[in-house]
């Protein structure tokens, strides 16, 4: 009784002085209706603002059912609990659950240890790079002994902000090396932050990944070992030279390729195949980006060789020409790995490297599902062998008879077959 009556004196003396405030008679019963509705009124809003701020309902559902799971194994778990690393692990998790074997999460820690061996790896030129904070150029750290990038008389220290007068203040490190392996076969400027120049000439150090021979089955074996600078055209070139040699048919050798630059890609695949889409680039949002083909083209027998070993751009070739009909694909599946990644840095120094665009086939098949089947699916028993053909043999039928490399052999005679 008493109890309700202290409650009752304190309810009435806020009531009073309430009326003092405004001057106005409040009866006790609609104080309380006030404060009722200013309470649930202040409830509501915080919930709102809690459930907007993390991005909705779903999201709010998504974080207190953390913070319950974090808490139940918190009050518990029989040992000492981290709640740094359960929460990185549940990151890791996230990005795990998203089935790309390309898309990683990074603790803060592991991040910088990536971009500590990231800016070790060289350029391309000959030397090491990493982001320069200030200016957002790039700053040299090593220089390869008699590498391009010394001879041109670039050093450590030297922060680069403009290749060929574009400017790569906004790029991250990975733009930045894919645009110099872009110049790899030729002479280009390289600007410091002091307004210097330098003329660097990769042409004299270049090594051509393309080579080729004519088989004595008369099909040109054409290897290319990667789609960097240059690739496209020299593979061009392997071709013009074969077909002047009378190459009947041709082996295209993607074994071992990781690929490299799209345009690279787009120029040798222009070459080969009629007017129409050659490959395609799309976004989350399913923007697209279509490279595409002129009419002239070379329609001759020709077989590509894959194996688990060809990446990215080296699988969208031999996507698109056994879509096209155009080729036939032989040897062991590939991996898939024909998305782009991208860097994304979290506010507590974290990082997710993440799958931000994939790259289609003219049909806009996705490769990255299952990576590229061959037609014909031959295996290498002793893998040290790709590419030898020592002793090979024509033979009244044309056929390659004797090699160590049984892929490639199964290739001679499936060409020899439809080219003669």
């Amino acid at each position: 009784m008493k109890k309700n009556s202290l409650s009752g004196r304190i309810l009435a003396a806020l009531g009073r002085a309430l009326s003092r405030i405004f001057n106005v008679g409040i009866p006790l019963k609609f104080v309380l209706i006030a404060l009722i509705l200013f309470t649930g009124g202040a409830m509501f809003i915080t919930r709102s603002t809690i459930i907007k701020n993390v991005g909705g309902k779903a999201d709010y559902q998504e974080a207190m059912r953390y913070i319950e799971i974090k808490d139940t194994v918190e009050e518990n778990y029989i040992d000492p609990v981290s709640r740094e690393s359960m929460g990185y692990s549940a990151a890791a998790a996230m990005i795990s659950g998203l089935g790309d074997k390309w898309s990683t999460f990074m603790s803060p820690d592991e991040y910088k240890t990536y971009q500590l061996s990231a800016s070790n790896e060289y350029s391309g030129i000959g030397m090491s790079i990493m982001k320069e904070a200030n200016s957002g150029g790039f700053q040299i750290t090593s220089i390869n002994s008699g590498s391009p990038a010394q001879l041109a008389g670039l050093s450590s220290g030297m922060v680069i902000v403009a290749v060929d007068g574009e400017d790569v203040t906004g790029l991250d490190a990975d733009s930045f090396r894919t645009l110099v392996r872009s110049k790899q076969n030729t002479k280009f400027t390289m600007e410091t932050g002091s307004g210097d120049s330098y003329e660097v000439n990769c042409a004299a150090t270049y090594v051509n990944p393309v080579s080729y021979r004519l088989e004595k089955t008369e099909a040109g074996y054409v290897k290319i070992d990667n789609f960097e600078a240059g690739s496209g055209q020299a593979a061009i070139d392997a071709f013009e030279d074969l077909l002047n040699q009378n190459a009947s048919a041709f082996v295209i050798d993607l074994r071992g390729n990781p690929g490299g630059l799209t345009s690279e890609l787009q120029t040798f695949l222009d070459y080969l195949l009629p007017s129409g889409d050659l490959f395609v680039a799309v976004d989350k949002g399913g923007k697209e980006e279509v490279y595409t083909s002129d009419s002239i083209c070379l329609d001759m027998p020709m077989c590509v060789l894959v194996n688990s070993q060809t990446f990215s751009e080296a699988e969208i070739f031999a996507a698109v020409l056994q879509e096209c009909d155009w080729a036939t694909v032989m040897g062991e599946p590939t991996t898939g790995k024909t998305r782009t990644q991208q860097i994304i840095e979290i506010s507590d120094g974290s990082a997710i490297r993440l799958s931000t665009h994939s790259f289609l086939t003219p049909n806009r098949v996705d490769i990255s599902l299952n990576g590229v089947v061959p037609d014909s699916i031959v295996y290498n028993s002793d893998p040290s062998t790709v590419g030898t053909t020592e002793g090979t043999t024509g033979g009244s039928s044309g056929t390659a008879s004797s090699s160590n490399d049984e892929q490639l052999i199964a290739a001679l005679k499936l060409l020899s077959q439809t080219s003669f």
